[in-house]
């Protein structure tokens, strides 16, 4: 197929938003303390983020029907966003992370009652005290938890016909075990070797790659009445995506500006997190870089100084050169996919060419 110029998701992008502070905005509760806690949650999904899943879901479906999305598709769309929301939520829980976006994470945000005469604020201006204690942590939790049933009502509550729903609802099923499992190796993996590379790609595979691009993909295809080869054609796009998608967020994630991430670049560091990179690190650095390496990953205390060694280590062992070189690998092997594709619509293709571009070249 010969691609044309793909279209701005503008328009899905802002029906996806007005959706979703819509649902936030609606009376869920009276109770103050329940309407302050909605409000953060209303902030922490419309103040930033990609919408990445959502408008995954909507190229989806444009890509096997070459229609744009009908209002239950973009509300079924809407659904990944709160799912993604409970995910980050607990996910900054588990990493200790302190900033999200630019701001605090909800378990700071999550402080003690500010009193009533604050009650409710406006969604832009409200700031409590932080509350990095147990207390916030609890909340938290449970914030994310409501945003995990919340997905799940927008979903059955979007319109789409009983067919519909069953179809999708394995994949819906398997997109949240997915995630979960991903996550459990992420967490189980700070108790192995940091040098198992194999392990640090498990974690992508599942945790990434198939919730964050294939499974999005195929929620909209499905919906749309994708054939078996459609699908197969939107996973040898997706997964290969989607662990350059990982690959270059674990380079941001040590290496990129946090004025423009909105996301310390100390917290992957502080934590030890288990990624590619740093096993290949740990792998070619020669045994002095490499016992530097371990004194300081994973260090909780970890300064902006010892981080800037750790930055040197992975660029004179060309771990950082390597992940590159295989986020560039996954690009081309994506884009010689999507040449060979005759099953997408070619307003998809293009669109799909698009953000593989921009997805692995991104610089937040």
């Amino acid at each position: 197929m010969t691609a044309t110029a793909p279209r701005p998701p503008t328009t899905q992008h802002s029906s996806i938003e007005k959706i979703l502070h819509g649902f936030l905005s609606a009376p869920h509760f009276t109770d103050p303390e329940l309407v302050r806690a909605t409000r953060l949650l209303h902030d922490f999904v419309l103040n930033g983020g990609k919408r990445l899943r959502p408008t995954l879901c909507c190229l989806g479906y444009s890509a096997v029907t070459g229609r744009d999305p009908t209002p239950p598709v973009l509300r079924a769309a809407a659904s990944l966003e709160l799912f993604h929301a409970f995910a980050l939520i607990h996910d900054d829980v588990m990493d200790q992370s302190a900033t999200r976006r630019g701001v605090p994470t909800l378990h700071h945000s999550l402080g003690p009652d500010p009193g009533p005469d604050r009650h409710p604020r406006p969604a832009a201006s409200h700031r409590y005290p932080p509350s990095t204690g147990h207390d916030g942590i609890c909340r938290a939790i449970l914030v994310g938890d409501l945003a995990f049933a919340w997905s799940d009502q927008i979903l059955h509550s979007s319109g789409l016909t009983p067919q519909q729903l069953q179809d999708v609802r394995p994949l819906v099923n398997a997109m949240r075990t997915e995630v979960m499992g991903g996550q459990y190796l992420d967490v189980a993996a700070a108790r192995q070797d940091g040098r198992d590379l194999a392990a640090a790609l498990r974690v992508i595979r599942h945790k990434t790659a198939k919730y964050t691009i294939e499974r999005p993909l195929h929620l909209g295809a499905i919906l749309g009445g994708a054939t078996e080869q459609q699908l197969r054609d939107l996973t040898d796009y997706a997964l290969p995506l989607g662990e350059a998608f990982q690959l270059r967020d674990d380079l941001l994630g040590v290496f990129g500006d946090p004025a423009v991430t909105g996301k310390s670049r100390l917290d992957d560091l502080r934590e030890g997190k288990r990624t590619v990179l740093m096993a290949l690190a740990l792998r070619a650095a020669a045994p002095t870089h490499q016992r530097r390496l371990h004194a300081l990953w994973g260090k909780p205390d970890l300064t902006e100084g010892e981080a800037q060694q750790i930055r040197h280590i992975l660029t004179v062992c060309h771990a950082r050169t390597r992940v590159e070189a295989m986020i560039d690998q996954r690009r081309r092997h994506v884009l010689t996919c999507l040449d060979a594709c005759t099953s997408l619509t070619p307003d998809a293709l293009a669109r799909l060419r698009h953000l593989a571009d921009s997805a692995t070249r991104r610089t937040r």
